[in-house]
């Protein structure tokens, strides 16, 4: 699928992602979700199934946390607060301690609310703006809702699938 460059592609790009890797995550039972078998996102890492939720939940908050920052016209801190771009590994290992209480079809729950929230997000931007560069440095918002979303559920994709696929039949 290309980069989405504008609303309605932007809002393809994720809810097509997003049900496709929900579908797989549906499919994996809540003992298999805690099983530390992937590569994780910090070097020499593994991670669980539960773990890539978690990343993807808190990526998707950060996101709307963004967006309301600018729009209370507050500072934003990108990445994220005490964390900087080289150092996504340490975010990644805090997201997924920040999003691991309750059950595994709990933090599927908040998954969907966080993409819910997102999708809510694109359909009050204004189409116009959401493209324009400069939203964060040379990136547009939609490109940066992009980066964050559907590029990262695709990936995400791929990873769950393999991981599927080179484990042991029970």
């Amino acid at each position: 699928m290309p980069i989405p460059t504008n609303k309605d592609e932007l809002l393809t790009a994720i809810t097509t992602s997003y049900s496709k890797l929900l579908s797989d995550l549906e499919s994996i039972t809540p003992e298999d979700a805690d099983l530390p078998e992937l590569p994780g996102h910090r070097k020499d890492s593994v991670m669980s199934i539960r773990d890539l939720v978690a990343y993807l939940i808190g990526w998707g908050k950060l996101v709307l946390k963004w967006h309301r920052k600018k729009e209370n016209n507050e500072p934003v801190d990108f990445p994220e607060s005490g964390f900087q771009w080289n150092e996504l590994g340490l975010l990644a290992q805090k997201f997924y301690a920040d999003h691991q209480t309750g059950s595994y079809s709990e933090q599927l729950i908040e998954f969907q609310q966080t993409v819910t929230a997102l999708i809510a997000l694109i359909n009050n931007s204004d189409p116009e703006l959401l493209y324009q560069p400069g939203w964060y440095k040379q990136w547009s918002q939609g490109r940066m809702i992009q980066l964050n979303t559907a590029s990262p559920y695709k990936n995400a994709r791929t990873r769950v699938r393999k991981w599927k696929k080179n484990r042991p039949i029970h």
